[in-house]
């Protein structure tokens, strides 16, 4: 018997059950409106007095898919319409661990695999933001937990860095947005912090949300920050990431550089770094995780959009 998920919706799986057609068939209704659905959380779900009205505007014209009055049992056919007994699982029953499905690709240097992990990922409803942050991030901090208690190699820490870097590239242009900007990010890694992954992972993220960003990458001298920040148009803020421990030093350097140079806010996150921290190395706010920094950001591109106006009626009076 298929159970329903939270709040009375039912998964795009159960859908397709009680339609009687495959998985992807249901998704593609849901993305091009013609089946009307909803995120919850990470995922999309369909009212079941949509699912209906669907079935039948779908038999009164004489089209596939016939609705299932009852749902599926027992006899339910082992394997998909493609032959594929995972695609035939419900789901509901057992959700799909991408992140730990990633990990292993990772580590295996597997390219094309984890390729194929995010696609099946962004095929059943996660959008590429939540890709991003409940998919990849996450297989990332297991890995880096792996290479620290030794349970992979630092070779296989590499070859899991060096996959993920094309694995942004092609995910990029998804976080595209036209239009004006809110103002320019300028993010990088302080010197001596080999990590680029962070700040070009979050730099995707930023871009999504409509800003300009300038990604200095790994190992950024405080010269550097200072050069683009200066020649930054409409700078929001300066964003250092840091995960590389033992690296505070540098990490006030940049802040002073900085302050020496520019009023503009830094903000200072990464798993190398705790709110404390950040305060005490002189930054004016702490990221906290990607979501939480992202909704910092935000806020800071709104105050700045604000303090531009205000300045600009001053100017007029």
């Amino acid at each position: 018997m298929v159970t329903r998920s939270p709040k009375g919706l039912v998964t795009l799986y159960e859908a397709a059950e009680r339609l009687g057609v495959h998985y992807m068939t249901v998704y593609r209704y849901v993305r091009t409106g013609r089946l009307p659905g909803r995120k919850v959380g990470v995922e999309w779900r369909v009212d079941p007095a949509d699912l209906d009205a669907f079935a039948g505007r779908a038999a009164a014209a004489g089209l596939q898919p016939t609705h299932r009055t009852e749902p599926p049992g027992t006899d339910r056919p082992s394997a998909g319409p493609d032959g594929n007994d995972d695609l035939a699982r419900p789901r509901s029953r057992r959700r799909v661990d991408h992140a730990r499905r990633l990990v292993d690709r990772l580590v295996a240097g597997d390219e094309q695999g984890s390729w194929d992990i995010v696609q099946n990922a962004m095929a059943s409803g996660i959008d590429a933001t939540d890709v991003y942050l409940e998919v990849v991030t996450p297989a990332l901090a297991t890995i880096g937990d792996e290479w620290s208690d030794g349970t992979i190699s630092v070779g296989q820490e590499h070859q899991a860095s060096v996959v993920v870097h094309r694995l942004i590239g092609r995910l990029g242009p998804q976080f595209a947005r036209r239009g004006r900007k809110r103002g320019t990010i300028v993010l990088g890694a302080p010197a001596g912090d080999n990590h680029a992954l962070p700040s070009a992972l979050f730099a995707d993220l930023l871009r999504g949300e409509g800003f300009t960003v300038i990604d200095l990458g790994s190992d950024t001298p405080p010269a550097s920050f200072v050069d683009a920040a200066l020649g930054a148009e409409r700078l929001v803020a300066v964003g250092i990431t840091a995960t590389a421990l033992d690296n505070e030093v540098a990490i006030a350097e940049a802040i002073t550089a900085l302050r020496g140079a520019t009023d503009t806010t830094i903000v200072v996150g990464g798993g190398a770094a705790a709110e404390p921290d950040a305060e005490r190395l002189g930054a004016d706010c702490w990221g906290g995780s990607g979501r939480d920094a992202l909704a910092l950001f935000g806020r800071l591109a709104d105050d700045a959009s604000r303090s531009r106006r205000q300045q600009s009626r001053r100017e007029v009076r």
